[in-house]
């Protein structure tokens, strides 16, 4: 049984958008309900030209990276968020460090239009 905490990096099965299927990739837990977590995904294809707004960069020579437990740089969308129940998690990659962490809360502010 998992249990997913804020902060952590998990492997899950992300929903698509058209909520037919799913892909198995790195998403951050941001919020926990009972038995559900609000999720934010995270990719490793990075766009071309400018990172969105409601991206954040964790970069493979961030001091830090090493305890994200991801492979390579990648982005955490915030305007991927999702809500999914606790077995949906397959297993914990990593904690994403605490100054991504406020990035991320900018980002999620903007994406969300909460500025």
């Amino acid at each position: 049984m998992s249990n997913p905490e804020p902060g952590e990096i998990w492997l899950v099965r992300f929903p698509f958008t058209d909520l037919v299927s799913a892909k198995v990739r790195p998403a951050l837990v941001w919020a926990r309900y009972r038995q559900d977590a609000i999720i934010l995904g995270i990719f490793s294809k990075l766009p071309t030209g400018t990172r969105p707004e409601t991206g954040v960069l964790i970069a493979d020579n961030h001091p830090s990276f090493t305890e994200t437990g991801l492979k390579k740089t990648s982005l955490l969308r915030t305007e991927k968020i999702a809500t999914i129940h606790e077995s949906v998690f397959q297993r914990q990659l990593g904690d994403l460090p605490p100054d991504l962490l406020h990035q991320t809360q900018k980002a999620l502010r903007r994406t969300l239009n909460l500025e």
